[in-house]
């Protein structure tokens, strides 16, 4: 068998179905850990389903009761502490709600030294192909950390119910407010609560029937003295 068709069956993906705990920091003080089951497995990544969202370019760290013949980073240890990238994310809503679907590429054994301080950064894989001897800063790029305005948002104050979840699910704090202007990938919105930059939250407005993740990009104060975050939706866009 020819090393290209060794190379290519490496990299096919494998359903095992083993447990894994995903391990998710949207701030600096704002940690999330999930036990989950892998759907399948590469050497190279793996893909699972969440109860909560995240989004393409964050890191997760994940320990897995792996196979060390699939493992590329650790033989060692019994359970395999990878660090690892989200390379795909979507949502799917049944009647017992919403799961994320997640695909990761494994990363190696530490995150970027960015992500210490900004560990709501996104980041992109810089090469196509890599190895375990190079570092997580060889291997990943970043991706822009502010809101790009790929839309045009539109001056449309939509009512909304902002919602915030805590390490365990469930909603800590909530809010009925408005939008100053929204298109189709994000929105501005009026608040009150003190949400940083990097967390997750869920917008659901009635008139548009439709329940939303977003991230939050940035805060700011306009002239009037209002506080106003700045968030891009996650899992659907916004039918404008």
């Amino acid at each position: 068998m020819s090393e290209e068709r060794n190379w290519k069956r490496i990299r096919e993906r494998m359903a095992l179905h083993l447990p894994v705990r995903v391990q998710g920091r949207e701030t600096r003080d704002f940690e999330w850990t999930e036990v989950t089951r892998l759907n399948n497995v590469t050497p190279f990544g793996a893909g699972f389903t969440l109860k909560r969202p995240t989004e393409k370019g964050r890191l997760l760290f994940m320990t897995i009761p792996m196979p060390r013949q699939l493992r590329v980073f650790d033989h060692v240890e019994d359970q395999y502490r990878i660090w690892a990238v989200v390379r795909y994310m979507k949502a799917t809503t049944s009647a017992k709600g919403t799961v994320f679907n997640v695909g990761v590429a494994f990363i190696g054994k530490r995150p970027p030294a960015s992500y210490a301080n900004e560990p709501w950064k996104r980041y992109d894989i810089s090469t196509p192909t890599f190895d375990k001897l190079q570092s997580a800063d060889e291997i990943l790029t970043d991706l822009p950390s502010e809101d790009q305005r790929t839309s045009t948002r539109h001056n449309i104050a939509v009512d909304m119910r902002l919602e915030v979840i805590d390490v365990n699910g469930e909603v800590t704090e909530s809010e009925h407010t408005v939008t100053e202007n929204i298109s189709s990938k994000g929105a501005t919105l009026f608040t009150t609560l003190g949400i940083p930059a990097g967390r997750f939250i869920r917008l659901t407005s009635d008139q548009y029937a439709i329940t939303a993740h977003a991230a939050i990009r940035s805060r700011s104060t306009g002239t009037d003295g209002v506080p106003r975050i700045h968030v891009e939706f996650i899992d659907k866009e916004w039918p404008l």
